[in-house]
């Protein structure tokens, strides 16, 4: 799924997997996958398969560009398990 590229009128995703996040953020899934393991990335597990909310990725991207630096994935963590 490619926000950037839907059709107008055409839900945006509200999950991705973890390859999409990797193209995403220009990283290797082996790298996505270790950060998720080591509580450093958002992700949902269902069963065996780890997808990634879109609103985490949204919220990583508003934050950066907010603040005008980088801003840290794992400050991202948890954030709507409340």
């Amino acid at each position: 799924m490619k926000p950037w590229s839907q059709a107008p009128g055409e839900r945006s995703p509200k999950f991705y997997s973890v390859a999409e996040a990797a193209r995403m953020f220009q990283t290797s899934q082996m790298t996505l996958y270790r950060a998720i393991a080591d509580n450093q990335f958002p992700a949902v597990r269902i069963r065996g398969r780890l997808i990634i909310p879109a609103v985490a990725v949204e919220r990583m991207i508003e934050a950066a560009l907010g603040s005008n630096s980088a801003v840290d994935a794992a400050d991202f963590v948890g954030e709507g398990a409340a």
